[in-house]
């Protein structure tokens, strides 16, 4: 059975104000960045919640949705889970699981196996990706695309918590399958990343990364005359 329809209302911008508006979102996420570094200032969880709506916005392969976020905010299982992570990283970054290419990249970033972020922000949000669903009469329902479709839900996710005035990082602890036992969830998900979510900071610093130009990531074809 087809969905049903329903008229689609775009946002009513004018073509005067079209340039201006694209120019200031570009220049609102050319000002994100990714914060290691966390105030304990506490953040309601119903923004938090509100960010998950959006990024559940995100559109998915044949609509399946196929992402679950799972939101922590006690002391101990934040705990846990820095303690479980900064096993698997530290293995990576000591044990020479990480190769040195891998690690020379790093270098400058100034990243290493501790991560104390996980404990002080004040919600973890674990997005997991679900391989495949469940119908109600236990049959097994097929997803399509599920990492492309939880990455995109994750971008908005990121975008969503940066217009509150919210920071972030994507934080991939490697292996992470000690996720889904730590949080008890079922087989047919998959840890996919993981956001500590809180304000930066007042003593915050990030590095002064330069994003690639435009002329760098974009192929126009056919090429312009």
């Amino acid at each position: 059975m087809p969905f049903p329809t329903v008229p689609y209302i775009p946002l009513q911008i004018s073509e005067t104000e079209r340039t201006s508006v694209a120019e200031s979102v570009f220049t609102e996420m050319d000002s994100r960045r990714s914060v290691r570094q966390f105030s304990s200032v506490p953040v309601p969880r119903s923004l938090v919640e509100i960010a998950i709506q959006c990024a559940s916005t995100a559109p998915s392969g044949a609509h399946k949705q196929p992402w679950t976020f799972v939101l922590v905010g006690d002391p101990d299982t934040k705990r846990k889970i820095r303690v479980a992570a900064e096993t698997e990283e530290r293995e990576n970054y000591e044990g020479g699981r990480l190769p040195p290419h891998w690690r020379e990249d790093l270098e400058p970033l100034g990243t290493d196996w501790e991560k104390p972020f996980l404990e002080h922000a004040p919600w973890i949000v674990v997005v997991f990706e679900q391989r495949y669903g469940t119908r109600v009469d236990g049959t097994r329902q097929h997803h399509y695309y599920v990492k492309e479709s939880v990455g995109i839900a994750c971008g908005m996710f990121i975008t969503s918590l940066h217009r509150m005035g919210l920071s972030t990082l994507t934080h991939t602890p490697s292996p992470m399958a000690f996720l889904r036992d730590l949080l008890e969830r079922p087989a047919t998900e998959r840890p996919f990343i993981l956001f500590p979510v809180g304000y930066a900071a007042s003593d915050c610093e990030v590095p002064d990364l330069v994003r690639k130009p435009l002329g760098d990531v974009l192929v126009t074809y056919p090429a312009p005359d």
